[in-house]
């Protein structure tokens, strides 16, 4: 996980297709996000392919963009998007989202969330749980099982409600526009996308 461990480590449960694919979706943006995608990440991208719904040609386009994609640039545009000299051009944390500063309520209350679940905080990482890759590692655990207890699906509606929807859609946007993305940029597509789709299915329960 990308700043949090697990309080125990109990076997994942069984999940259907349909649960996996969206762990799966909420797992690959966890990894662009906590870092710069290697060269087995590129290449393994480069062979997705969509369908010809809007998430699908998203799909598409991010594996156009990583066939040939050299890493140290990629990690150079991670840097610029996320990292910077003294700060990147995108700050990914819900505090900074809903509130304009970082480390504020909004964190706390997700600490909170996050204790009732059984992750607790890496000691080793210095983000804090507020950061987007870390929202979309822990949304994939839930799906799959990963933490103590299982997770509903009214309790993953909770969690995305309360820490994912007010806030994660809106950096998705920015990242499609920032400056400094270009392969980021599709990736920035595929979270608004996702998160569009997840808000739909959510309603509809």
């Amino acid at each position: 996980m990308t700043n949090a461990t697990h309080a125990e480590a109990p076997a994942a449960r069984q999940v259907d297709e349909a649960e996996r694919l969206r762990a799966n979706v909420y797992s690959f943006l966890a990894k662009f996000l906590a870092r710069s995608p290697d060269s087995a990440t590129l290449s393994e991208t480069a062979g997705w392919s969509g369908d010809e719904t809007p998430f699908g040609q998203a799909v598409n386009s991010l594996a156009q963009a990583c066939r040939g994609a050299d890493p140290k640039l990629m990690n150079e545009e991670y840097q610029a998007l996320f990292i910077g000299v003294g700060r990147g051009e995108l700050l990914p944390y819900g505090s900074y989202y809903l509130t304009g500063f970082l480390n504020e309520k909004p964190l706390a209350r997700l600490r909170q969330s996050l204790r009732a679940l059984g992750v607790e905080r890496d000691p080793s990482v210095k983000e804090p749980e507020d950061h987007i890759a870390v929202l979309m590692d822990v949304m994939a655990g839930m799906i799959v099982g990963s933490f103590a207890g299982t997770a509903s699906l009214a309790e993953q509606q909770a969690f995305f409600k309360d820490h994912i929807d007010p806030w994660v859609g809106y950096f998705f946007k920015d990242l499609e526009k920032a400056k400094q993305a270009t392969l980021y940029r599709h990736v920035g597509t595929i979270g608004r996308e996702f998160i569009e789709i997840e808000r739909a299915a959510f309603a509809m329960t």
